[in-house]
């Protein structure tokens, strides 16, 4: 009943007749002040009460330390989003205070850089802070599996007989030498070697992140960015770094610090995803070595048969070409379906792809291999 009576509110239509004291009143409250709507009856103490955090930075300050002390992180997050969403305090995040006292998550960040223009001074190291906090946490979280799937899928080379220890292939060879275990002495005897060549240090691919920045592709350039430099960071691979809307913007020289990328995108805005590849397509010295990944929604407002045109030459020219509809954990977005199966019908399917699975796309298209694209 305690368990009913915090889902349905209180009142007397839950039919509960539950009284919630200590903490339960005050986790009735923090979910009150934010789901409870105006004309809904009886707060924790049998009173009138109706949603909303009222328009002061403490009251809100109080409700986000609320939220922290009854709710684990995952759902604070949610909370978070939503109290910005459904009472309008967007605003009130150009408070340093208001920063300090937020979960810092992917969702908060894109509503920062929404703002970032409107912030005042004595906001912005406040906010860059947070967005450096979730940048690298993101970048703990992915950067090593991703160099080494990449880093597997750039250095298969020939096999070699007589390599030396160090470039010896171990699982391959105590496959090929099963037949030679001695169980008294519980061990393989390696009659033959295998090995690895040895990689070249040169650049080998070249790797082009075409991103829009309109402002439904927020959690996307968040994520982006951070894959922009973890492949910036690996010497085999050239990576340059594109966002757009109406206009092009090229932050390679930025791609190093994705904190740097993330204050010089600009959130909202249209979308001309022809212009954007324009771009990259001149940019492109090395066809049959270059993978082109376009990260939109594809709702285009250029012109659309230009676009399309672009990518068959691309594709046609050696181009590997990647069209991710979002980069996020959000699930299937919102997308132009036309765009979609136009693309397809080139040969360049689009899909949504989870930050975990991004990868697996990578490597995939470096090795030009199907794409593994997730079921819907």
């Amino acid at each position: 009943m305690r368990r009913w009576r915090l889902v349905l509110g209180g009142g007397e239509a839950d039919g509960t007749g539950r009284v919630l004291t200590g903490t339960d009143a005050g986790m009735d409250g923090a979910l009150t002040a934010l789901y409870g709507g105006s004309g809904r009856d009886g707060d924790r103490t049998g009173r009138d009460r109706s949603a909303g955090l009222g328009a002061s930075a403490p009251s809100v300050a109080r409700w986000l330390g609320d939220i922290r002390t009854y709710f684990p992180s995952s759902v604070v997050q949610v909370m978070q989003r939503d109290a910005i969403d459904r009472l309008g305090l967007a605003t009130l995040l150009l408070e340093p205070e208001m920063l300090e006292a937020v979960e810092a998550d992917v969702h908060l960040v894109g509503t920062l850089l929404s703002l970032h223009k409107a912030m005042p001074e004595t906001t912005r190291e406040t906010a860059r802070a947070v967005v450096r906090k979730v940048v690298d946490d993101l970048e703990k979280r992915l950067a090593t599996r991703t160099r080494a799937t990449l880093t597997g899928a750039l250095d298969r080379s020939a096999r070699i007989s007589r390599p030396r220890h160090r470039d010896i292939d171990w699982d391959r060879t105590i496959r090929a030498n099963l037949k030679n275990y001695l169980p008294e002495h519980r061990t393989v005897v390696p009659e033959r070697l295998i090995g690895h060549g040895r990689a070249s240090r040169a650049v080998r691919k070249e790797v082009v992140l075409c991103v829009d920045q309109s402002g439904s592709m927020a959690a996307s350039v968040v994520y982006a960015s951070v894959f922009g430099a973890v492949l910036a960071s690996m010497r085999s691979i050239a990576t340059r770094l594109v966002v757009f809307d109406t206009a092009v913007v090229d932050l390679t020289d930025r791609i190093d610090d994705p904190v740097d990328v993330l204050f010089g995108t600009q959130l909202g805005g249209g979308t001309d995803i022809n212009r954007a590849l324009a771009y990259c397509q001149a940019r492109i010295t090395r066809p049959a070595d270059t993978v082109v990944v376009l990260v939109s929604d594809l709702y285009e407002g250029g012109i659309r048969d230009e676009m399309l045109k672009r990518v068959a030459a691309m594709k046609a020219s050696g181009v590997q070409f990647v069209a991710l509809l979002a980069l996020s954990d959000e699930g299937t977005p919102a997308y132009d379906r036309d765009h979609a199966a136009a693309l397809a019908a080139l040969g360049a399917p689009a899909f949504a792809c989870t930050p975990d699975l991004f990868p697996e796309v990578m490597a995939a298209a470096l090795e030009k291999r199907p794409l593994p694209i997730p079921a819907e």
